[in-house]
C-alpha cells in the first residue's frame, strides 16, 4: 500500500514478539543476553563517522548487577563536543541537499534492521543497561524504535505535501528548510527508542545532531549507533559524545549556529537549560527549537461506578511496569471508598506474586531501579512513611542494593491527599494512594488537578458516562495524555501521540506531524509567470484598466 503522490509505505504497529517460553525469540534473546553480559565491551564516541576513544574510561554495571563490569566507555571533555559540532555542521550542506526520498531510506531501513538482525541484540543491551524484563525491552527498544522510524517517514511526506494554494498565472510553493545550525539531543535512561528518537527525528528532517544520552543508557546506546551505520546513515548527521552536562551546555549553549535542542529529562534541568538559552540568545543566529518532555506525576481516578478489578489492574501494571520508572508510571492514585476494599485485596494479591530479580530470568516482572542515587531516594521516602502515623504502606516497603538497586513494588495510602508522595515526583516503585469519600467526586477532580505542577498522563476509570464527560472536561489540562478505563501508560507510536504541558514540557508530542514540524524552517516561494509592466492600478486610470493590474 502507498499513501499516494508520494508513495511510501503506509506503516503499522511492529507486532510485539511474546518470547513465550519454548519460543525462537525467547531463545535468541536469551542467547544474546547471555553473550553480552559475559563481555566487557570498549564502547566509544562516534564523533564525524569515527569512533573516538579516550584515556579516561569509565566502568558500566547492570542496575540488577552492579559488581559486573559489562563495558567500559570514553568519557569526553568540552573539547569532544566542540569537535562533534564542527563534525554535525561539516555534514549539514550535504545532508541538508539529499533528497527527502534517501534521508527516507535510511530510516525504513534502520527499522528493517530492527525488526530483524538488530532485534535481540538491542533488546539484551536494554535489559542488561536499564534492567528492563524482556517485554518491557521489546515493546521499547525493538517496537516502539520501529515504529518511530516508519511513522516519521510518513509524517516527514505529509509535511511536504501540505502547499498552498496558487491563483492563475501564480504558483506558490512551500519549503520545509532544516533548521540553519545544528540540534542538540539530550536524551534520558528509560526508553532506547527514546534515545533513538530524539537525534533521528531532526535527522530525518534535514538537520545534523550533537547527542548527549544519559550516562545510564549508553551501554544501547552504543547499538543505536551501530544500527544508524549499517543503515547507511552519513558520517557526521548524527555525532554521539559522553560528558558531563554542564561542560557539554558550556560549548553547545554558547555555539552561534545552536538551533535547538530536543530534550526528554527532569523538569529542573529542562528549566536551566530555557534559562541558559534566553542569556544567550542574542548569540545565536536564530531563535532556537526549544522541545522538551520532562517529569510527571501521574494519576489514576476511580469513580464510584468503576469496576474495581480494572482499577486494580491499572494499578498494578500502571504504577510498576518497568519499575515506575516510566515517565507515564501512575504515581498516584484516588480511589472511592465503596471501591477501596476490593481494589485494595486484587492489588496487594498481585504483588504479593511478583517476582523481582535479573531481566536474565524472564520469569522476573520486576527488575532493578537504575542506579543509587534513585534507589537512595526512594528508600529515603519509604522509610519517611514508615515513620508517619498518617500513612499507611499496605505492600512493600523493603529494599536491597547489596547485589543490585531493588527496591519493592511499594503503595503508601496517605489519609492526607496532600501527603508529600502524593505531590512530588519519586520516579521509582512506589505508588501513593488517598480513599476518598465516593460522594465526593467532583470535589476530588479539583485536588487531582491542583495537586501537581505536571500535566503529563492520568487515567480515569468509570462506568458512568456522566462522570467520565465531567473528569474530561475538569482534567483538561491536568494530562496531555488522557486515558479512559484504562492506564496511564502504553502510548504507541501513530496512535497516542505522547507529551504533556504544565511542567512536563511543551507538548510537542513525539510520534506525530507535530514534533517534526519543530525541525523545520519554511519558506514560502511565490513566481508569478506574467509580471506586471505599470505599476499603475486601474483606480488611478480613466475610463481604462492598466494592462498587467492583476
Amino acid at each position: 500500500m502507498s499513501n499516494g503522490f508520494f508513495n511510501v509505505p503506509i506503516p503499522v504497529n511492529e507486532p510485539v514478539k511474546g518470547y513465550a517460553p519454548g519460543s525462537k525469540e525467547r531463545e535468541e534473546l536469551q542467547k544474546a543476553y547471555n553473550a553480552l553480559r559475559e563481555q566487557q565491551l570498549d564502547i566509544p564516541m562516534y564523533i564525524g563517522g569515527q569512533e573516538v576513544r579516550t584515556e579516561n574510561k569509565v566502568p558500566f554495571t547492570p542496575p540488577h548487577d552492579h559488581k559486573r563490569v559489562v563495558a567500559h566507555y570514553s568519557y569526553g571533555t568540552g573539547e569532544h563536543v566542540q569537535q562533534a559540532i564542527d563534525a554535525a555542521l561539516a555534514a549539514r550542506e550535504q545532508w541538508a541537499a539529499m533528497s527527502w526520498e534517501s534521508r527516507a531510506a535510511i530510516f525504513l531501513k534502520a527499522a528493517d534492521l530492527l525488526a530483524g538482525p538488530f532485534r535481540a541484540r538491542m533488546n539484551a543491551a536494554t535489559m542488561i543497561g536499564q534492567s528492563k524484563n524482556a517485554f518491557q525491552a521489546e515493546i521499547d527498544a525493538a517496537c516502539e524504535m520501529i515504529d518511530f522510524f516508519r511513522f516519521n517517514v510518513k509524517y516527514m511526506t505529509d509535511i511536504y505535501k501540505m502547499q498552498p494554494e496558487s491563483m492563475p498565472g501564480m504558483w506558490n510553493r512551500l519549503e520545509h528548510r532544516p533548521l540553519e545550525g545544528f540540534v542538540f539531543a539530550l536524551t534520558p535512561f528509560n526508553f532506547t527508542s527514546i534515545a533513538a528518537n530524539l537525534p533521528a527525528a531532526p535527522a530525518m528532517m534535514g538537520n545534523v545532531v550533537v547527542w548527549k544520552p544519559a550516562n545510564t543508557q549508553i551501554y544501547s546506546a552504543q547499538v543505536i549507533m551501530e544500527l544508524f551505520k549499517a543503515a547507511g546513515l552519513p558520517d557526521g548527521v548524527i555525532n554521539l559524545v559522553y560528558v558531563d552536562g554542564p561542560e557539554a551546555g558550556d560549548v553547545i549553549f554558547r555555539h552561534r549556529q545552536f538551533a535547538g535542542i530536543h530534550f526528554t529529562g527532569s523538569t529542573g534541568v529542562f528549566n536551566h537549560i530555557w534559562k541558559t538559552i534566553g542569556e544567550n540568545i542574542n548569540s545565536y543566529r536564530g531563535y532556537p527549537r526549544i522541545v522538551g518532555e520532562t517529569g510527571g506525576k501521574d494519576f489514576i481516578l476511580a469513580h464510584k461506578s468503576a469496576n474495581a478489578k480494572e482499577v486494580a489492574v491499572a494499578i498494578t501494571r500502571g504504577a510498576f511496569e518497568y519499575q515506575g520508572q516510566k515517565c507515564s508510571a501512575a504515581s498516584r492514585a484516588y480511589i472511592p471508598s465503596n471501591l477501596w476494599d476490593e481494589v485494595k485485596q486484587h492489588v496487594v494479591e498481585d504483588l504479593k506474586s511478583f517476582k523481582m530479580g535479573d531481566p536474565g530470568d524472564f520469569s522476573n516482572f520486576i527488575n532493578a531501579v537504575i542506579d543509587e542515587k534513585s534507589f537512595d531516594k526512594l528508600a529515603r521516602y519509604i522509610d519517611a512513611a514508615k515513620k508517619d502515623d498518617s500513612v499507611e504502606i499496605i505492600a512493600g516497603g523493603n529494599y536491597d542494593k547489596s547485589v543490585g538497586y531493588f527496591v519493592e513494588p511499594t503503595i503508601i495510602v496517605a489519609q492526607d491527599p496532600q501527603y508529600v508522595t502524593m505531590c512530588e515526583e519519586l520516579f521509582g516503585p512506589v505508588l501513593t494512594l488517598h480513599v476518598y469519600d465516593a460522594e465526593n467526586f467532583e470535589k476530588t477532580l479539583e485536588v487531582v488537578d491542583q495537586t501537581s505542577p505536571y500535566g503529563l498522563t492520568g487515567a480515569i476509570f468509570a462506568g458512568d458516562r456522566y462522570a467520565i464527560e465531567l473528569a474530561t472536561k475538569k482534567l483538561s489540562h491536568a494530562a496531555g495524555n488522557f486515558y479512559i478505563n484504562d492506564k496511564p501508560t502504553g502510548a504507541v507510536v501513530g496512535q497516542q501521540p505522547f507529551g504533556g504541558s504544565r511542567a512536563s514540557g511543551t507538548n510537542d508530542k513525539a510520534g506525530s506531524m507535530l514534533n517534526l514540524l519543530r525541525w523545520t524552517s519554511a519558506r514560502t516561494i511565490k513566481e508569478t509567470f506574467v509580471p506586471p509592466v505599470d505599476y499603475r492600478y486601474p483606480f488611478l486610470q480613466e475610463g481604462g484598466q492598466v494592462e498587467g493590474a492583476l
